[in-house]
Parts: structure tokens; sequence; C-alpha cells
């Protein structure tokens, strides 16, 4: 169950029964709210759907006699607290995962878990009884940045894939201190207020509220005598060059997630990912419709009107004949199967062919003859004599 959840839902609300109600009168409200609400009884009803969620959400809290202990000490925090998980009523406008993290991963890394999160895992170690300072220890990891960077590519690297060099600029461990902020022949010590662990608690009664040191600012070591390149802070904008795999296939708007290739993390923390932004250059005769290319091909009239076997281009393939069926209209599309964009599984899809109707812009007297025969049949007239009977209709 989510922080959230933990902080804003009222289980006990939602089953009908009181905070003091035992085991007994929350396994006897839950089966009687989940026979009423049972998508078996109320098929198609998507607010009854949502109803039985609710109460086995519910009731998945209650009936644990741990989690519902762990449930009823959080919704007994103060209103400020209560707020705190998405800046509603008042609070203090971050989330408790977030802030609470000590110990518990890189900054950053993806947000709270889901529901497999215990509202005691988010809290361990975080408020104290009585208000005392946590000891000394490890410094808390920060996940790299993500960095986004773009790249162009003809029509045929896309296809086939490449791995290009990407030039990167991100902030790194400062150069000249190797991260530790101090100045040459120095080094930074603890910083005595948090003893090394970059957060401090303050006394709020029966709660230690834990935030980032005043001191250190989270670093958990001071600086007396800072680099002059990073001012203290361990942290420089760097340049980098990697290579990427492009894989084949790829199209125009298209991003790609590579994993780990971010800017490098802090105190032990995990690089973030950098993600390829893909442009693509059209081109002069194949186009892209998802994982099929498209093509137009011209075709005169006679073989449009009586049927002919074309040849038409494969990208970087042999030509191959595509049978034109007798009456073939101007716009209609054949597929070649097989002849289109590299998939992930290996297979491609397939070869779109247009025909574009040409209409001859010089005649012979023989062609001529045999189109003014053709138009003496009167079969124009056949077909628009529909269009002009459906116009007058009101």
């Amino acid at each position: 169950m989510s922080t959230k959840d933990y902080l804003e839902k009222d289980y006990y609300k939602v089953l009908g029964v009181s905070k003091n109600a035992s085991q007994d009168e929350i396994k006897k409200a839950y089966r009687k709210l989940a026979q009423q609400y049972h998508p078996d009884r109320n098929k198609g009803d998507a607010d009854a759907e949502e109803r039985f969620k609710e109460v086995s959400e519910a009731n998945s809290v209650l009936a644990d006699e741990k989690r519902r202990k762990e449930y009823d000490q959080v919704r007994s925090m103060p209103s400020g607290f209560r707020g705190a998980g998405g800046g509603q009523g008042g609070g203090f406008g971050f989330d408790l995962g977030d802030l609470f993290g000590q110990g518990g991963g890189p900054a950053g890394g993806g947000g709270a878990g889901g529901a497999g999160d215990r509202i005691g895992d988010i809290f361990g170690g975080l408020f104290n009884r009585g208000g005392t300072r946590t000891g000394a220890g490890t410094r808390r990891a920060r996940r790299g940045a993500d960095v986004e960077t773009e790249v162009t590519l003809s029509f045929g690297r896309a296809m086939n894939g490449v791995t290009v060099p990407l030039k990167l600029t991100s902030e790194a461990a400062c150069p000249t201190c190797h991260g530790t902020g101090a100045k040459a022949g120095t080094t930074p010590r603890v910083c005595p207020n948090c003893e090394g662990t970059g957060q401090e608690t303050r006394n709020l009664g029966n709660f230690g509220f834990s935030e980032p040191c005043h001191i250190c600012h989270g670093r958990g070591l001071v600086v007396d005598d800072p680099c002059a390149t990073c001012h203290g802070s361990g942290r420089a904008t760097g340049t980098r060059t990697i290579q990427a795999r492009i894989p084949a296939g790829v199209a125009d708007g298209q991003k790609i997630r590579l994993k780990g290739k971010g800017a490098p993390g802090e105190n032990g923390g995990p690089s973030g990912d950098l993600y390829v932004n893909i442009k693509v250059t059209p081109h002069p005769v194949f186009g892209r419709s998802g994982d099929n290319l498209t093509l137009a091909v011209p075709v005169t009239f006679p073989e449009a009107a009586l049927g002919a076997e074309i040849k038409v281009p494969t990208f970087q393939g042999q030509p191959v004949t595509l049978r034109i069926p007798e009456g073939t209209p101007n716009g209609r599309t054949f597929r070649v199967r097989g002849r289109g964009a590299p998939r992930r599984d290996g297979t491609k899809g397939d070869l779109l062919v247009t025909v574009d109707v040409q209409v001859p812009g010089k005649l012979d007297d023989q062609t001529r003859a045999a189109l003014e025969a053709l138009r003496g049949s009167g079969e124009g007239d056949d077909l628009r004599s529909e269009v002009l009977q459906q116009a007058r209709e009101e």
C-alpha cells in the first residue's frame, strides 16, 4: 500500500465500522459489503466494481493486526504531516517517501514503490521516539540525473541500425577535487552536527522530524577550504563522449532510453539514464507508416484499365513483381509482405504500394482515336448519373 493511501484513505469509513471495532466486526462488515458489491452480482456496473476494490483494500489493511497498527499510528499524526503526501490540506507540499528516504535507496530513483511497500518500511528509522538524533551512518547515495540528447539519422541508417558517438554535457564529480569539494592537499571533515548522516532531527513532541542538515546541507561533510573549481560542492559540469547503439527500425520522433548512460550518481548512487530523441531525414522514394514502408508507384492508364504485371522497388533489395488487376482505380494500395521496417522480434513489416494512374500529356492520332471511341460509348454519363440524381434530393 502506498504512503498516500495510508495518509488519505479512511478504511474504517469504507467498511462502516468504528476505529475500536474488533476483528470479528471488521470481518463481518467486509463479508457483507463484498457480497453486496461483488462483480458477479453487478455485471457492467463500474461503480460497484470500484466500491468492491475499495472494500477489499480496506479489509487487507484492517484485517491484518500489524498493518492495522501501523495504519492507526500514521492516521494519528498531526494534521500538518497528514497533508505532506501530495501538498493538500495545508501540508508541506512534498512527498513523505522522498523526504524520509534515509538508507532507502537513491534519491530520484523512480519514486516510492507500489502495493508491496509497507508503511513501516517508509517510516523505519525516520521517526524517533523522544526526538533523539539518529546515529552516525553512511552518507546518502543519490541517483544521477537523466540526460536528454538528439541525433539525426539518414533513412537508411535508421532502418539498418547504427552505433553513433554522442557528446554529452552533464554534472559529474569535480575533476579538480575528485568530488570531495575540498582544495588540493585538504580533506573535508565529518559534519559535527549530523555526524555524517546528512540528516538532523527536529523535536516535535512524540516524534522526531528528520530533515537535511542545515550545516552540511545533506552532504554529511563540511569543507573548510573549498575547491576553487566547484566552490565546495564537489560537482562540476563535464563533457564526455559515449558510443550509443541505435537499434534497427527506429522511426522519426522515437525516444530511446539507454539505462545508466546519464549523469553519474553521488556517494555510490547509480547513474541516471540517457534519452535519445531520434530524427530521421526523409527518403526520396520510401515513406514510413508504423512498421510498414510506403511507396507510390506510377502506372499508365492502359495498365490500370487492362491489368498488368509491374516491377516495384524494395528498400535495399531486389525489385518484386506486382500484379495489377484489370480495372484498378487510382489510389488503390497493394501489400507486399515482409518488405517493411525491422521489428524488435526480428521480423519485418510490409511494403504498401499505392497506384498512381498517370494521364498522358500528349496523344498520337491512334491513341486519340481510341480514347474518342471510349468517350463516345457514354460511359462517363452513366458514372455520374447517380451523383446527379442524389444532388437533386433535398
